[in-house]
């Protein structure tokens, strides 16, 4: 053989032998391929797909924040920029009503669907040792609708509706997690002894005897961003019922630094203080400068609302999660505080406990990038019964009948089939009793409905009548005699809350 023979079969076989090892590889490559997209394929996603899953759903309730406290419905004493943006990229409603003028039963008609004639909770009702008249176990409330739905379910604030013994308990009522203030007198101290995870009563040792260490809102809130971190990877419905800037205007001195000196004069408000009667159980907090504290919480209350958007961007959920923000009543005139210099109510008359205008219309701001048009305002009336059928008609399920509400999902996405109500209706128990119906823009109030002989009753046109300053109740007989009607016929009595004379 010659030398240029054996050259070339050598090539020849090194040729092969590396044809041979390629031709391995690439087969075994493949097959590692297939391997991997196999495994790949029968492991559980981790991340929302939001052409799938069902969206997010995270509700923000205030307390006791009036429609004129927010910078984007006319505050011009201090700015609330979180909200504001949120309403930029968002729907902002101009005609939405609480479920009455106080706490428990407005949040009664929230969770269930109902308005204050046919709610179970429709006044302030103590249970000892601490909380509210609870809601009986055979209420369907938001939360079981949701949980139903295969929803996970956290609530974080202030509950109000059953003490953790009770039926009305928020882990007996849908609710997977709860953590925050049970009973909603104790809601009133921002420094308070304890707080409660699920059925766990959590002692604040920073708070004891003349200690204000830990913050109440700073710590639900932090749970509030580590429900929405938990769950990332699975549809949740988050109730977040914040207590600012409800009553005691007490709060962090690194808060209210930055608003020291600005509300002159100051207005100075001295209530419970350590070793005195009630301290820490429900009596509201001494307060020197309670126009700087109120700028300060309602401050912080628009930083907390901005962090919970940031995380759900951080989290990349924004897209398949909408967040909806309100109050659950006016403003209130308690523990130092001044809605009249703040503008508080804007131009409505009435504060809390009013069932005029300021005492029940709320500012409300819906956001949910890609499907609510941006920057939009939005006129349709609407109230807290109409939450439950929303949120149903949003997670695709059977909105539950014999309810008060209508969604306004149509009117929230621009849609058509917005359908309207024939009228809204509230009463409010204490101090004489109190009941108001809307039909259009004519709206009737009564008050001392308990004493026949004290009644008064004012009809409004609030299409000409915003402020309720004009009585026209003289002028328009048949229009009160209608709107009588409807009030008389709205309501059932309740074995616990009655509302007519005995």
């Amino acid at each position: 053989m010659t030398g240029k023979k054996l050259k070339n079969r050598l090539i020849f076989s090194m040729f092969t032998i590396v044809s041979n090892y390629i031709s391995k590889m690439i087969k075994s490559v493949y097959a590692i391929s297939v391997i991997v997209l196999f495994l790949v394929a029968c492991q559980p996603q981790t991340k929302q797909n939001t052409e799938s899953t069902k969206p997010n759903i995270v509700y923000i309730l205030a307390d006791d924040l009036g429609y004129g406290d927010l910078s984007v419905y006319g505050q011009t004493h201090f700015q609330t920029p979180n909200l504001d943006k949120m309403a930029a990229e968002g729907m902002l409603f101009t005609q939405h009503y609480a479920g009455t003028t106080v706490c428990a039963p407005s949040r009664s008609s929230l969770m269930t669907g109902l308005h204050t004639g046919h709610t179970p909770i429709r006044g302030n009702k103590e249970w000892e040792p601490e909380g509210q008249w609870p809601i009986a176990d055979s209420t369907f409330t938001i939360a079981e609708m949701l949980k139903e739905a295969g929803y996970t379910t956290g609530a974080f604030g202030k509950w109000g509706l059953g003490y953790i013994e009770t039926e009305g308990s928020p882990d007996k009522q849908g609710f997977d997690e709860f953590f925050g203030y049970n009973c909603q007198r104790l809601a009133h101290n921002y420094y308070p002894g304890h707080l409660w995870d699920n059925q766990e009563k959590v002692i604040l040792e920073g708070n004891s005897g003349d200690k204000f260490e830990q913050y109440a809102p700073e710590l639900i809130h932090q749970r509030a961003l580590q429900f929405i971190e938990k769950n990332k990877d699975k549809p949740f419905f988050l109730y977040y019922p914040n207590t600012i800037p409800h009553a005691e205007l007490l709060l962090p001195e690194a808060n209210l630094a930055q608003f020291r000196g600005k509300f002159l004069p100051e207005k100075n408000y001295k209530g419970a203080e350590p070793g005195s009667t009630g301290f820490r159980e429900g009596p509201y907090g001494t307060q020197p400068e309670s126009h700087a504290a109120f700028a300060a919480m309602v401050t912080l209350l628009d930083k907390q609302v901005g962090e919970v958007l940031a995380k759900l961007k951080e989290l990349g959920l924004e897209k398949n999660t909408i967040v909806i923000f309100t109050s659950d009543n006016g403003p209130h005139l308690e523990g130092g505080a001044d809605p009249d210099y703040f503008d508080s109510n804007g131009k409505l008359k009435g504060y809390k406990r009013d069932l005029y205008e300021g005492g029940i219309r709320e500012p409300m701001i819906a956001w949910w990038p890609g499907k609510i048009e941006a920057g939009t305002t939005n006129s349709h009336i609407s109230a807290f019964w109409d939450v439950m059928p929303t949120l149903a008609e949003l997670a695709g399920i059977e909105v539950p009948k014999n309810i008060d509400g209508i969604s306004f999902l149509p009117s929230m996405l621009k849609k058509e089939g917005q359908k309207e109500h024939d009228y809204l209706y509230w009463e409010f128990h204490e101090q004489g009793g109190r009941k108001a119906l809307r039909k259009g823009d004519w709206k009737l109030v009564q008050y001392n409905v308990l004493d026949s002989e004290k009644t008064t009753t004012g009809l409004y046109d609030l299409s000409k009548d915003i402020v309720e300053e004009n009585n026209v109740a003289a002028e328009n007989p048949e229009i009160v005699k209608e709107l009588f009607e409807l009030m008389n016929s709205a309501r059932i009595e309740s074995k616990h809350f009655r509302l007519k004379a005995r």
